[in-house]
């Protein structure tokens, strides 16, 4: 464990898991109260894509130098140090999809929209968990336990089935 940077208490992933389901819930109420014109949408949904590049594409990034990793062409400590920056476009993509998705309108009584709002909220939740193991990972000195390591290849399978499940749905919800 690194000395110089203390491992953040369970309490505070708790109160974070919170604060995210807390702005989940947020903006689900929010997109059923808000009617915007097709101007507006317009934007919203240009904004969309561009977070949507954003954030998987930070994903995509940092699982594949996970992958690297894994083929043994980068050291773990090299796919960490490449990974830690690319946190900031993850989360910015992200919150950039639910504030534009608000004024989408999306339909939340649809089957699919429920199911593409629940998978928001892993990605979201499971963003804040894979930041703590990444700083975790970061803070092992020699060699990593396997149960940490599980946790990551966990968190990466987690982390794509919910951003490609929800650019799929949005892709099907696009069609009707």
């Amino acid at each position: 464990m690194n000395p110089g940077r203390p491992r953040r208490p369970l309490h505070t992933l708790i109160v974070t898991d919170l604060l995210i389901c807390l702005a989940w819930a947020g903006s689900v109420g929010a997109a059923s109260q808000v009617e915007a014109g097709p101007a507006v949408r317009t934007v919203a949904l240009f904004l969309h894509l561009g977070a949507l590049d954003l954030g998987l594409g930070s994903v995509l990034t940092i699982d594949y130098y996970g992958m690297l990793w894994l083929l043994g062409r980068r050291s773990l400590r090299q796919s960490l140090e490449f990974a830690g920056p690319l946190h900031v476009p993850v989360w910015t993509g992200l919150a950039g999809l639910v504030l534009s998705g608000i004024v989408l309108d999306p339909d939340p009584r649809a089957p699919l929209t429920r199911m593409k709002l629940v998978l928001v909220l892993l990605i979201a939740l499971n963003g804040v968990h894979a930041q703590a193991l990444h700083r975790t990972l970061g803070d092992q000195v020699g060699a990593w336990p396997r149960r940490l390591l599980v946790r990551g290849v966990i968190s990466a399978v987690v982390s794509q089935l919910g951003w490609w499940g929800a650019v799929t749905i949005g892709f099907l919800n696009s069609q009707s």
